[in-house]
């Protein structure tokens, strides 16, 4: 299954990229691809640049060129089933993009301030 996901994946990634002339689809990137065992169905998981409204703009593009989508899947993978396409947005991008400010912002205060750390292990100690 792995490998027909990221088959459909890089099928996918390319013509977001190239094919697709919708002006709502944004900067989309496909991060993963999760096909149901029977291959009926597709989740495909999408990372867009953008705010709210792009994002909310990208997916709608991307659902209303759904059958075209799938069409050219068709053409590209030899499957048993073309899988029926969903678009979800992942947003484990911006986790990780929040999770490094926060990083960044404490170690940018603990290099502020090293007495503080200090003095207070001394008052532990």
């Amino acid at each position: 299954m792995r490998r027909v996901d990221e088959a459909v994946r890089g099928v996918l990634g390319d013509a977001i990229a190239k094919e697709l002339s919708d002006p709502r689809v944004g900067f989309v990137t496909v991060t993963a691809v999760k096909t149901s065992p029977d291959l009926r169905h597709a989740r495909v998981y999408v990372s867009v640049l953008g705010d709210q409204q792009t994002r909310s703009e990208s997916l709608a593009g991307l659902r209303s060129a759904h059958g075209f989508l799938q069409r050219l899947l068709a053409t590209e993978l030899i499957l048993k089933h073309t899988p029926t396409l969903s678009f979800e947005y992942d947003d484990s991008v911006d986790r990780g993009m929040r999770i490094s400010g926060l990083l960044a912002r404490e170690l940018d205060a603990s290099q502020l301030e090293p007495g503080v750390s200090q003095r207070e292990e001394r008052a532990d100690g």
